[in-house]
């Protein structure tokens, strides 16, 4: 009986070809299908909430943090192409392209307040509360 040699790459390349052409040309979010979405940890704390999301490769200065209607929104871009053009592919999983992610926040939180942080691939939105008002007395004058 003879033994043929398996090149499992080749196995695995032929399975994602499969895959892809079963879930055709799905966009996510919108996009050309190569988006993606950075990972987001939300926090809560007793005086704030802490958004905490991992965007490895995005410059900074595409990073851009708004907040209106209560909505706090983080988008930016992460831009591959210069490594692209220089280098012949085998395999590319990492994607790039922008990003946009928001979330509705209550009504308790301080917007004008909201810090935002970029260390290490990493970015921090700092949301402070709104001060719990305390009850209190009210004098009566005569």
């Amino acid at each position: 009986m003879a033994h043929l040699a398996t090149n499992h790459w080749s196995m695995l390349d032929d399975m994602d070809r499969e895959i892809r052409r079963f879930l055709g040309s799905a966009k996510v979010n919108g996009s050309n299908g190569n988006a993606w979405m950075p990972a987001v940890d939300i926090l809560e704390e007793d005086d704030k909430y802490v958004l905490v999301t991992d965007i490895p490769g995005v410059d900074p200065d595409t990073i851009e943090v708004s907040m209106e209607d209560n909505v706090l929104t983080v988008s930016g871009k992460r831009d591959t192409t210069a490594v692209q053009e220089k280098i012949g592919y085998h395999r590319r999983e990492r994607l790039s392209g922008e990003f946009k992610r928001s979330f509705r926040l209550p009504e308790t939180v301080l917007a004008e307040a909201i810090t935002a942080t970029g260390k290490f691939g990493v970015l921090e939105i700092v949301i402070p509360k709104k001060p719990v008002e305390q009850p209190r007395r009210i004098p009566v004058t005569h």
